[in-house]
């Protein structure tokens, strides 16, 4: 089919579009990528503002992010292979996992790192047998400081093993996590609050009671996070660019 369009291309056939296809960018993810219920709002996923920077006619998303998935529960699901089933060439998969994969609390969700690590290669493999892309993203930080002001790491040995992967593999990489925190050293202590689900009691009908949350981003911190991997994606240098817009990067005003 493709051939018999380009034919008709060239030959200048009329009432045929001859524009390349459109890409699809998937993401797959957890609560910090996903799109979010109503009841649970103003808690605000990446992916929803990563969708604003997609240019119109030059991409689509099909943010496949669930909360409080690992890369175990996403396979096990269904989802991934939910995923593949839509996945064409020329596609890309944005891949980012890791808050739950290391919760070791948590049983339905917890995934050992030698079997994170073999998840997330069959991830890469997978996308590229469809010749699709696939970029791998370092989980995004949690909002954790130390008693000098340092951002503290929170996924132990999980990033490490994304950026393995990703170097064995010559995976695209975006790493989120050194991203986000530069992002919230900027910020500092206090005034990182505002990037998450900090809502004092009464000021949101969905909270009344309020809430300290210090993994979900409010609709800032979304945004911020947004332009974060727009720019990860621009120093890539993938096709994928010519689709993206030019987001603010995410920095406080002199003198706040």
């Amino acid at each position: 089919m493709r051939n018999l369009l380009l034919i008709a291309c060239l030959a200048g056939w009329p009432l045929l579009s001859c524009a390349g296809p459109v890409p699809t960018v998937f993401l797959a993810g957890d609560s910090t990528m996903s799109i979010k219920r109503e009841e649970k709002r103003p808690e605000t996923g990446w992916g929803e503002a990563f969708a604003a920077q997609l240019r119109a006619g030059r991409a689509r998303l099909d943010n496949r992010a669930m909360n409080g998935r690992s890369t175990r529960t996403f396979i096990e699901e269904g989802r991934w292979q939910d995923l593949l089933d839509d996945l064409g060439a020329g596609d890309y998969v944005l891949i980012q996992f890791g808050h739950n994969d290391q919760s070791m609390h948590k049983a339905d969700r917890y995934t050992p790192p030698a079997d994170y690590r073999r998840n997330l290669e069959r991830f890469v493999d997978q996308v590229r047998e469809r010749g699709a892309t696939a970029v791998l993203l370092t989980p995004v930080a949690r909002r954790r400081f130390d008693h000098a002001g340092a951002v503290l790491d929170s996924h132990g040995e999980y990033p490490g093993l994304v950026r393995q992967v990703a170097a064995e593999r010559a995976v695209a990489l975006i790493d989120m996590e050194r991203r986000s925190q530069a992002v919230l050293g900027a910020w500092g202590d206090q005034r990182s609050k505002a990037l998450f689900l900090w809502l004092p009691a009464g000021e949101h009908r969905n909270y009344p009671d309020g809430l300290s949350d210090d993994t979900h981003f409010s609709p800032m911190g979304a945004r911020c996070m947004a332009a974060e991997v727009v720019d990860g994606l621009r120093l890539l240098d993938l096709p994928l660019s010519a689709a993206l817009g030019r987001p603010g990067r995410c920095v406080l005003a002199r003198g706040e």
